[in-house]
């Protein structure tokens, strides 16, 4: 006999993945499954306990804000007491007080474990046509986010020092790991702003335990140093990359020549400070790189010139022109981070404690990953590529359906599958527009409102206007 505690916990985890299209029989549907759900309480050591605000249910009501314009907590509660009574349960109560406890209590490790496994389950599940040369693709950048200027928050997450204290708001570096088969965000890490040991090179490192033997990663101009390349190719994995030239030059006329503006090269291990004696040996003496160069003729485009380092060394596997498209395809990671920062708001976040943060990172990092894995359904059914999808119309589409979807459990199955089949080629139909050379300045034609900036603490400035109005 089935217990009731295990029953109210599948029909939870039901509820969370009917939210994205997981309960159906279409494919990608074991990406959020039960086991991974109960592998990451266990990993987290979360002990279930018969409340309201159970684990799977806050980090339901979690997905709602991150998917939600309006991200206050007063407003996913309002949405969680319309879902109880639309199921004939009782309201709950509209304080958010119990809310932002469970919150709290929700481990972080618990988000995170869930985020990784959806994004690991759905690159592992893209069709071989979706890689580039049957391999296996991984891009790394980073970026920063804001958050409420709190005690807690700046202790962890400092300002800039740059800006004047008490009116700055605290910054964190986050830096991941995306799949470019089908946009999955496989891992992050997090560090301050500023400071020695927090740079992106630093958090490159924490993550690339992820690679495997056979792996290619493409990351910008900063990853480009001797270390990192070695490194890699000692574990049997590929980067590509673009030369750092503030720390490198290219001279195209020595070395081996593989062809036009293509060779290969010697690079000598320069001195590393960072590194102790057994350390340093384990590195080679020197290393053999091949450099590529292009030109960009399109205008409006930053660079002129690029040349592309990486440790792909034979040309008749790969060539120049092969090496420059998929280094192109790194502006893909570019577009992922403004899918999360823009699409997603996570921009400016507005949990007011570091661990909080941490969580509500972690929270879009699987809204992300849930919603490429609605793209990857499309994307089967249609014949398309994940990349050629777009991740705003397949949110906005899925905001427009989730009544419907959220009602299917009084429909049949064929019912239900009609109308995931209808979701599907909604979402097929958005296809992002082929634009080469595109040029979009980073300019604003919309003014804003001409008010001033704060230069003081608010507190201060406040005290300054009483003054002024009392004399």
């Amino acid at each position: 006999m089935v217990s009731p505690h295990a029953m109210r916990f599948r029909q939870q985890v039901r509820l969370l993945r009917r939210q994205f299209l997981q309960d159906g029989d279409l494919p990608f549907t074991d990406v959020l499954s039960a086991d991974l759900v109960s592998q990451a309480l266990a990993v987290a050591g979360v002990v279930w306990k018969d409340r309201v605000y159970t684990p799977l249910v806050t980090l339901w009501i979690f997905l709602g804000q991150a998917l939600c314009a309006d991200h206050s907590c007063r407003a996913a509660v309002a949405r969680f007491i319309a879902h109880r009574v639309s199921r004939g349960q009782r309201a709950c109560s509209a304080h958010t007080g119990a809310y932002c406890q469970a919150r709290k209590r929700l481990p972080e490790e618990f988000v995170a474990h869930v985020a990784r496994g959806v994004g690991k389950a759905l690159h592992e599940a893209s069709e071989p046509q979706w890689q580039w040369r049957n391999r296996n693709v991984y891009m790394f950048d980073g970026t920063t986010i804001s958050m409420p200027d709190t005690p807690g928050n700046q202790e962890a997450y400092p300002q800039s020092n740059k800006q004047t204290p008490g009116v700055g708001f605290p910054l964190a570096r986050v830096a991941g790991i995306f799949s470019l088969s089908c946009g999955a965000i496989l891992d992050l890490a997090f560090a301050r702003y500023s400071g020695k040991g927090q740079g992106e090179v630093t958090l490159f490192r924490q993550l690339w335990d992820l690679f495997r033997p056979g792996d290619v990663v493409l990351t910008d101009a900063l990853m480009s140093n001797y270390q990192n390349l070695s490194w890699l190719q000692q574990r049997g994995v590929d980067m590509v990359t673009r030369l750092n030239k503030s720390k490198r030059t290219s001279d195209f006329r020595k070395g081996r020549r593989l062809g036009k503006n293509d060779r290969l090269v010697r690079w000598k291990k320069p001195w590393i400070r960072d590194l102790n004696r057994q350390e340093r040996r384990a590195i080679p003496d020197s290393l053999t790189i091949r450099q590529c160069r292009f030109w960009v003729d399109h205008p409006g485009f930053r660079s002129r010139e690029v040349v592309i380092v990486t440790t792909m060394l034979d040309p008749r596997e790969v060539s120049a022109p092969e090496l420059a498209d998929l280094y192109r395809m790194r502006w893909n990671n570019e577009t992922d981070f403004s899918s999360l920062k823009v699409t997603l708001q996570m921009d400016v976040l507005r949990c007011k404690t570091p661990e909080l943060v941490r969580k509500e990172v972690w929270t879009h990092a699987l809204a992300h990953n849930l919603i490429r894995t609605i793209m990857a359904q499309s994307c089967r059914r249609a014949g398309k590529l994940p990349r050629e999808i777009s991740f705003k119309a397949t949110m906005q589409i899925l905001k427009a359906f989730q009544p419907i979807i959220a009602a299917g459990r009084d429909r049949s199955r064929a019912t239900r599958n009609l109308i995931y089949e209808q979701l599907m080629d909604a979402i097929a139909l958005h296809q992002v527009g082929n634009r080469p050379g595109r040029i979009e300045p980073r300019l604003r034609k919309r003014r804003f409102k001409k008010y001033d900036y704060m230069m003081k603490p608010r507190n201060e400035t406040k005290a300054d206007i009483l003054k002024r109005l009392a004399n």
